[in-house]
């Protein structure tokens, strides 16, 4: 059984590994993997830049595939089911947080980018009908995370004016496409026109291009202030938003890749009432209602470009270099 494995040893931290298959507990299920996907979180794990990193670890939290193994007590599934995987483990009973015992799945415990997985019974659910083997393998974390933020988090409403930042990457996706099926009103911010382009043919209205000085100015005067806004980016660009935000709005972030901000419109803030969220990926609850808006509206994943195992270096690169317009899969 082979699987891709962090290893720093190496000068592109991967390596291409040969195990024993894996045994199973009564509560756990074997999972032949047809398609797994990538999220940033795996070349955050690539970089050095993720808590609790142990070489020989199988990567990936995204994965679908085959039952190909049942333990004892498993008895709400069946060997030959087609599933996906939920990678949030442990969540607890707070649908409000996290408990102190949450881990993704993929470091520090073995994940998706292998031809096996084994892993409890609790986290794996039918596949979506309508998605390819690809597709449902590319929805999990984004889908939980875009879901949380948007539905549960910022409460969207039909008719709001909603901005998703950064569109281009997975949970950007689903946060816009979640959006469209609960009829808002969607524009979303990109540094490439042809994504934008790309988010208009999915049916947002419109969309602005970060780099350009004068974009917040240009979006408050097309559209007068967002009701919503999620983003993943955070650092300085937070105070955009804030310029950009309704009276009375929403930001939700659910990541930072730009880092802490270095200063914050406090005052924008407070006069105009803004609520401003963090959020992670989600709840058990969260999951089972992302997945029943994904077959209610035959949400399909834009899917980006599909690898082989033994291209995973190149994968992982396209990732960190965030040329990818939508998920980047690997298949075994």
């Amino acid at each position: 059984m082979k699987g891709i494995v962090l290893n720093r040893s190496l000068s592109g931290q991967l390596e291409e590994r040969e195990f024993d298959s894996f045994l199973i507990e009564d509560n756990q299920v074997k999972i032949k993997i047809k398609s797994a996907a990538l999220n940033h979180r795996d070349e955050w794990c690539r970089q050095g830049l993720y808590p609790n990193l142990k070489d020989g670890v199988i990567l990936g939290s995204d994965g679908a595939g085959v039952i190909v193994e049942l333990g004892s007590k498993v008895t709400h599934l069946s060997l030959g089911q087609e599933v996906l995987v939920n990678p949030a483990m442990n969540w607890g009973n707070n649908q409000r947080v996290q408990g102190k015992d949450f881990q993704i799945l993929g470091m520090p415990s073995n994940g998706t980018l292998a031809e096996e997985l084994v892993v409890n019974a609790d986290r794996v659910f039918p596949k979506p009908s309508h998605l390819t083997w690809e597709e449902a393998a590319s929805l999990p974390l984004a889908g939980l995370t875009a879901y949380r933020a948007l539905c549960y988090q910022g409460e969207v409403k039909a008719g709001e004016k909603v901005l998703v930042t950064g569109f281009g990457g997975g949970v950007a996706q689903f946060a816009t496409q979640f959006a469209l099926a609960r009829d808002a009103d969607v524009y979303v911010t990109s540094s490439s026109p042809s994504k934008i382009e790309k988010a208009k043919s999915l049916g947002v209205t419109s969309g602005f291009n970060y780099r350009v000085a004068e974009w917040t100015e240009l979006a408050n005067s097309k559209v007068g202030g967002f009701d919503l806004i999620i983003d993943g980016a955070a650092g300085n660009s937070l105070n955009d938003l804030i310029q950009v935000a309704a009276p009375g709005g929403r930001i939700v972030f659910y990541g930072a890749t730009l880092g802490n901000p270095s200063h914050l419109e406090a005052r924008k803030i407070f006069w105009n009432q803004l609520k401003i969220m963090g959020s992670t990926m989600g709840s058990d609850r969260d999951f089972n209602q992302m997945l029943d808006l994904v077959r209610t509206h035959k949400i399909k994943p834009v899917l980006d470009q599909v690898f082989s195992f033994s291209q995973a270096v190149e994968a992982f690169d396209r990732m960190k270099a965030g040329a990818q317009m939508g998920k980047i899969v690997l298949k075994p």
